[in-house]
C-alpha cells in the first residue's frame, strides 16, 4: 500500500515538473493538492467520559431539580379505565395520585412503630419519611434530593441507630424506594441509573465510617435495583403503548381521510352521471314535446286565416289554445333549463301566486270548464313557497277535471284562516265523452308531495254525487320578516324542484 502511495506521489512530481521557477513553493511530491481536511474526533477518554456523565447527572438531578412536575391524572382513554363506568372514570382518572398518598400514610405508621404519636423522635421520624413521597407529586426531583437529605440527617442525629436497617429507617427505607420509583415511572432511565449509583454511593459512604449496616446496605442496592428496573420497565412500556396508540390514531385519521375522499369521488361521480341523464332527459323533452307544442302554436295562430269570415268565437278559441300552447313553451324552456343546469338557483322571473287565480279560472273557462272561485277570509300575502303549491295544486285539479270530466261544474274555495291557507276543489260528475288518459296518478301524487314538504293535509277523492274532491290544509307559521324571506326562498326553490320533477315524469294525471 506505500508503494502505490509513493508512485501516485511521482507521478503527480512528474505532471509537475515544468512548472519552472515560479513554481509555488511546496507544489512538489507529497503536497496536497487542496485544503486539509478537518480532524476527525479523537478517541474518547475516561476523562472526557467522567465529564460527559457529570454534565447528564447534573442536567438531570441539579437543573430544575424544584420545578413544578405534577403528576397528571391517567388519560381518559387509558386502558386501565376502558371497562369503567363513565361516572366512574373521572374519579378513577386520579387512581395515581391516591397510591401515592397511601404509601405515604404507609410510611408514616411505619415511622410510629416504636412509639405512640405523642412521642416526638417517633412523630418526627413518620413525618419525615412521609414528606418526600408526598412531594413526588409535585417536584419529584426534589423529593429525591429531600428524601437523601432526611437520610443524612437520620444518621447525624443517631435516629437511624435503633431501626436495624442502618443507615436508614424501617420507614426511610420503605420511602426511599417510593421516591425513587416515582421518579423512575416519570423519567429517563438515565435517572434511575443516578439515583441508584447516589443512593449506593451514600450508603457506601455511611456504612464504611460508622463499620456496620453492610445488610442493609446490600437490601437497599438490590430492591432498589428491582423496583428501579421495574419502574423503567413498565415506563418504557407505556411510552411504546402510547406511540402505538398515536400511530394507530395517525393510520385511523388517514384511512378517515381515505375514505372521505373515496366518498367525495364517488359522490362527484354520481352528481355527473345524474348531471349527464338529466341532459338526456333535457334533449330528449326538447326534441319531441317543445316541437309539437310549437307546431300547435303556429297551427293555432295560422287557423283562423285559412276560414273566410270565422266567426268570433272560432277566433278567441284558436287565440285562447296559442295562448297556452306559449305558456307551456315558457315554461318547458325553465324545466329544461332546472335539468341541464348543475346547481338549480331560483329563476328571476317571477312565479304565480293566489294572485294569478282569477287568470288561471278566466283561462280554463274559455276552455270549456264552468268554474266558480269563492275566497274568504282576510286576504294576505302568505310566503311565496305557499302560494306557489296551493296555485300549483288548484292548477292540476282543475286540469284533472278538464281530463277527467268533461263538461262538468267545478268550484275551488280559497280560505285564508289564522293557522294557514285551505283550499277545496270539488268537481261534478262528467257530462262529456271521458277518453282514456296516459300517465294517470302523477297529478294527485305531486299534490301530497307538495302539502307533504309544507307539513300541511290533504285528501283527495270521490265525491257523493259522482264527482271528486281535493281538500288541502297549509300550514303558516308567524316568522319575523327577515327570517320569513330566508325562509321562503329556500322553500320556494324546493317546492320548484319538486314541481318540475313532476313535469319530468309525465304531467299531472
Amino acid at each position: 500500500m506505500n508503494e502505490t502511495a509513493h508512485e501516485s506521489s511521482g507521478v503527480r512530481a512528474g505532471a509537475h515538473a515544468g512548472a519552472g521557477p515560479g513554481a509555488r513553493p511546496g507544489a512538489g511530491p507529497g503536497a496536497h493538492p487542496g485544503p486539509h481536511p478537518a480532524p476527525g474526533p479523537g478517541p474518547r477518554t475516561e476523562a472526557g467520559l467522567l465529564r460527559g456523565a457529570i454534565r447528564a447527572l447534573r442536567a438531570d438531578l441539579f437543573g430544575g431539580a424544584f420545578a413544578l412536575r405534577p403528576l397528571p391524572p391517567l388519560a381518559a382513554d387509558h386502558r386501565l379505565l376502558r371497562r369503567l363506568p363513565e361516572r366512574t372514570v373521572r374519579r378513577a382518572r386520579w387512581l395515581p395520585h391516591g397510591a401515592v398518598v397511601l404509601a405515604a400514610v404507609l410510611v408514616f405508621l411505619l415511622g410510629l412503630e416504636r412509639g405512640s404519636t405523642a412521642d416526638f423522635e417517633a412523630l418526627l421520624t413518620g413525618l419525615a419519611a412521609a414528606g418526600p413521597v408526598l412531594l413526588t407529586l409535585t417536584r419529584p426531583i426534589a423529593a429525591f434530593w429531600v428524601s437523601m437529605a432526611v437520610s443524612a440527617f437520620m444518621v447525624v442525629i443517631g435516629g437511624a441507630g435503633y431501626s436495624g436497617v442502618f443507615p436508614w429507617t424501617v420507614a426511610g427505607f420503605l420511602s426511599h424506594l417510593v421516591v425513587m420509583t416515582q421518579v423512575a415511572l416519570r423519567g429517563r432511565p438515565r435517572v434511575a441509573a443516578e439515583m441508584w449509583l447516589i443512593t449506593f454511593g451514600f450508603g457506601a459512604v455511611v456504612v464504611g465510617s460508622a463499620g456496620y449496616g453492610d445488610e442493609a446496605l446490600v437490601a437497599m442496592v438490590i430492591f432498589s435495583a428491582l423496583s428501579l428496573s421495574a419502574a423503567v420497565a413498565i415506563g418504557g412500556w407505556n411510552t411504546a403503548w402510547h406511540e402505538v396508540a398515536a400511530k394507530e390514531a395517525e393510520v385511523a385519521a388517514k384511512e378517515a381521510e381515505v375514505a372521505a375522499k373515496e366518498e367525495d369521488t364517488q359522490a362527484e361521480r354520481f352528481k355527473r352521471t345524474r348531471l349527464e341523464e338529466r341532459t338526456n332527459i333535457a334533449r330528449e323533452l326538447h326534441d319531441v314535446v317543445a316541437h309539437h307544442m310549437s307546431v300547435v302554436a303556429i297551427q293555432a295562430e295560422a287557423a283562423p286565416y285559412r276560414v273566410e269570415s270565422p266567426p268570433p268565437e272560432l277566433e278567441q278559441a284558436f287565440a285562447t289554445i296559442r295562448e297556452n300552447a306559449v305558456a307551456a313553451l315558457t315554461e318547458l324552456r325553465r324545466v329544461l333549463g332546472v335539468v341541464r343546469a348543475e346547481d338549480y338557483e331560483a329563476p328571476d322571473a317571477p312565479q304565480p301566486t293566489l294572485a294569478d287565480l282569477d287568470s288561471l279560472v278566466h283561462n280554463v273557462r274559455e276552455i270549456g270548464l264552468v268554474v266558480d272561485l269563492t275566497v274568504t277570509g282576510a286576504v294576505r300575502e302568505l310566503p311565496p313557497g305557499v302560494e306557489l303549491s296551493a296555485y300549483r295544486i288548484v292548477q292540476e285539479a282543475l286540469s284533472n277535471a278538464l281530463r277527467h270530466a268533461p263538461g262538468a261544474q267545478a268550484k275551488v274555495e280559497v280560505a285564508y284562516v289564522l293557522g294557514g291557507l285551505g283550499l277545496r276543489i270539488v268537481n261534478g260528475p262528467a257530462t262529456g265523452l271521458v277518453k282514456a288518459s296516459p300517465g294517470a296518478g302523477h297529478g294527485i301524487t305531486g299534490m301530497r308531495e307538495r302539502v307533504t314538504m309544507l307539513g300541511g293535509a290533504i285528501t283527495a277523492g270521490g265525491s257523493g254525487d259522482g264527482g271528486y274532491e281535493v281538500s288541502v290544509f297549509l300550514p303558516v307559521e308567524h316568522v319575523e320578516p327577515a327570517e320569513a324571506e330566508v325562509g321562503d326562498t329556500q322553500g320556494i326553490q324546493g317546492i320548484q324542484g319538486t314541481e318540475d320533477t313532476r313535469r319530468m315524469e309525465g304531467g299531472a294525471a
